[in-house]
């Protein structure tokens, strides 16, 4: 088996404890090494062991980037303010600062990298289903796998302070064996579902329908919540490993703080920026897959010339073009919207590219962009004050940001759709829909339950239900 096992280094960490004492703050030590490939899924499950009680998991569509974080060698969070994302940002900035990368050797997804999300609206009233999880919270990994074009790192994180630092050598020791004995993911086992408030949520979009017929909004966007309540705890790595199998074009992420996890298969990006580009995507509107090619077809077709999903994501695509205006120098986009299909559900899309001006970072377009009317509404802040009266659950993180971020301002971010919250032997999954001047709850609810099926699917299948 590969050998993840870092040396030489203790100098380096002697050096961090002194520059530590010098400037009376952290220091981070952080050393990149190449490694024979491990599967990331593998190394995700190995962080239910001690001393890890944090897991993180990205992969995007293509797999070309998969990141898994084990452990927390520096956590930045953030609750109660609509400055999240700037204070994210500078609490990072200033960490960074005097960092030290062990033979300035870091490629793309590799060396200090934040991982982790925001909540959907941080003046919501949070509710206990989600209480390890803060407005903003980002964890920089004290071990992290990185898969990048077919090679595989491992990335060391030490926090060195003036009393000195908790890291412990033996880890590596203790991971290589585990990974000697390999793993066997559980099976996961039945469950019972129960719907949360159906006939009140379809209340509730007769309500916000009234309002964008009556001029108050142009479009809001409302979620709703199903439980499932398992006979034995579940087991992420589990869920990951079939979300993996069955949804191979989506953003894979898992974020588990102590015994709760957020956990999706995203088809939607929310910004990609690497060195001066910016890529982002725009997705709403969408139908269910045909049984046969012809049906599917057929439904595509339908999809591009029905008047309520194109008005849906045209309203998407001019937000994201006004903020990606406001942030880049140039940017472009197709004239019309293409058909992204997943394995579920077929998607109208449209891609949008610019070139980042300059001083605009990563987490500056994060904020300009969340929520985009797919998941929001427009306006923004009337969306924002609708969902905040009508809606009936607590959100948390579904439907927000979620990604990761280097010391040099690449990163990505998802949106956290197709998801669920796993919480023991319970299960929270979430999906909305957006509400135009002729929407029908029936119809709704019904593209509601499309939009759960890969979480559902995932967790057990249909035969559960």
């Amino acid at each position: 088996m590969a050998m993840i096992h870092q040396k030489g280094l203790n100098e380096y960490i002697a050096k961090g404890i002194n520059r530590s004492k010098e400037l009376s703050m952290p220091v981070l030590i952080s050393q990149v090494k190449e490694i024979k490939n491990i599967d990331p899924l593998l190394f995700f499950s190995l962080g239910k062991r001690e001393p890890f009680e944090t897991r993180c998991f990205w992969s995007n569509p293509t797999n070309d980037t998969i990141i898994v974080g084990l452990g927390e060698a520096y956590t930045i969070s953030d609750n109660g303010s609509t400055e999240r994302f700037e204070t994210i940002e500078k609490m990072w900035k200033k960490l960074v600062q005097h960092t030290t990368i062990v033979d300035d050797f870091a490629p793309y997804s590799t060396g200090p990298i934040l991982m982790g999300g925001f909540s959907f609206d941080p003046l919501k009233k949070r509710t206990e289903l989600w209480d390890h999880f803060d407005d903003a919270k980002f964890v920089l990994p004290a071990i992290m796998l990185s898969s990048y074009k077919g090679r595989t790192y491992i990335t060391t994180n030490i926090l060195c302070e003036p009393t000195g630092t908790s890291f412990d050598e033996s880890v590596f020791e203790q991971l290589e064996g585990l990974l000697d004995e390999g793993y066997k993911f559980q099976k996961i086992t039945s469950f019972t579902k129960e719907e949360v408030q159906p006939q009140e949520w379809m209340e509730s979009v007769r309500n916000a329908t009234k309002k964008v017929q009556s001029g108050e909004v142009e479009k809001v966007v409302l979620a709703r919540e199903i439980k499932l309540h398992f006979d034995d705890t579940i087991e992420a790595d589990a869920v990951l490993a079939r979300l993996k199998e069955e949804q191979p074009m989506s953003y894979l992420f898992a974020i588990e703080y102590k015994n709760s996890c957020f956990i999706g298969a995203s088809p939607e990006r929310l910004i990609k920026k690497k060195a001066k580009e910016f890529l982002t995507t725009c997705l709403a509107g969408s139908i269910r897959r045909g049984e046969t090619p012809s049906e599917d077809e057929q439904l595509a077709n339908e999809l591009l010339s029905d008047r309520k999903n194109l008005h849906e994501h045209d309203v998407v695509v001019q937000m994201i073009k006004n903020a990606m205006k406001e942030s880049c120098t140039s940017i472009s986009s197709p004239t019309h919207p293409g058909i992204l299909k997943m394995r579920d559900i077929q998607h109208l899309y449209t891609p949008v590219k610019g070139v980042a001006k300059d001083n605009v970072s990563l987490l500056t377009v994060v904020n300009r962009l969340h929520p985009t009317p797919a998941l929001g509404g427009q306006p923004k802040q009337k969306a924002f004050e609708i969902i905040r009266e009508l809606e009936i659950l607590d959100r948390g993180w579904y439907g927000s940001p979620v990604g990761w971020l280097d010391t040099n301002d690449n990163g990505e971010f998802a949106v956290a759709i197709r998801s669920g919250l796993l919480n023991g032997s319970n299960a929270s999954l979430f999906a909305g829909c957006g509400i135009v001047e002729d929407s029908e709850p029936e119809s709704e609810y019904t593209e509601t339950m499309i939009k759960f099926r890969p979480m559902l699917s995932a967790l057990g299948g249909f035969d559960n239900e």
